[in-house]
C-alpha cells in the first residue's frame, strides 16, 4: 500500500476534531456523557474512506475516552467508533450507485449509529449488566442522531464547495 501524505494528515486531522468534539462538546449523564464526536466519524468515514477514516475516527473517540476519565471504555470505543466509520464509508459507497446523495448518507449514517448503539449496548451489559444497558440506550440514541443531523449539514456545505 502506498502511503499518501495528504491522506495521514487529513485522517490526523480528523482524529483531533474527533478527539475536541468528544472531550470538549460534552454533556454529562450518569454512566459516561453524551457528545458531538459521532458528527466527526461519521464523516471521517465518509470523506476519508475505510482505513483512513477508520483510523482517524478510533483513535480519536479512544483518546477522548482516556483524557475524561473514562478509560475503562477505550478499547471499546476504538473498535465502535472505528467500525461506524467503515460502515458509514461501506453502505454510502454501495447506496450511491442506487439511490440519490443525501439518502444514502441518511442511511450509512442511521445504520452506523444504530451500531453504535448496539455496540454500546453488549459492552455496558457486561460492564454493568441489562438494566444500566438498557437505560443508555435512549441517550446513545439521541447523540447518535445529533451527529447524523449534524454530519449531514457538514456534507451539504462540503458539497456546496465543492471541497472535502
Amino acid at each position: 500500500m502506498k502511503v499518501n501524505t495528504k491522506q495521514m494528515i487529513s485522517a490526523a486531522l480528523f482524529a483531533a476534531l474527533v478527539l475536541v468534539l468528544t472531550f470538549f462538546i460534552k454533556v454529562p449523564l450518569p454512566n459516561g456523557y453524551a457528545n458531538l464526536g459521532d458528527c466527526a466519524v461519521l464523516l471521517a468515514g465518509w470523506l476519508l474512506g475505510p482505513i483512513y477514516g477508520l483510523a482517524s475516527a478510533a483513535i480519536g473517540s479512544m483518546l477522548a475516552d482516556i483524557f475524561s476519565g473514562y478509560a475503562m471504555y477505550a478499547a471499546a470505543t476504538f473498535i465502535i467508533k472505528g467500525l461506524m466509520a467503515l460502515v458509514a464509508y461501506a453502505l454510502y459507497q454501495k447506496l450511491k450507485k442506487h439511490a440519490n446523495r443525501i439518502l444514502s448518507l441518511i442511511i450509512s449514517g442511521a445504520f452506523a449509529e444504530l451500531l453504535m448503539v448496539f455496540g454500546y449496548f453488549v459492552f455496558e451489559d457486561v460492564l454493568y449488566g441489562a438494566g444500566m444497558a438498557l437505560l443508555n440506550i435512549p441517550f446513545n440514541a439521541i447523540q447518535g442522531a445529533v451527529g447524523l443531523i449534524v454530519a449531514l449539514f457538514f456534507m451539504g456545505a462540503f458539497k456546496k464547495t465543492n471541497k472535502k
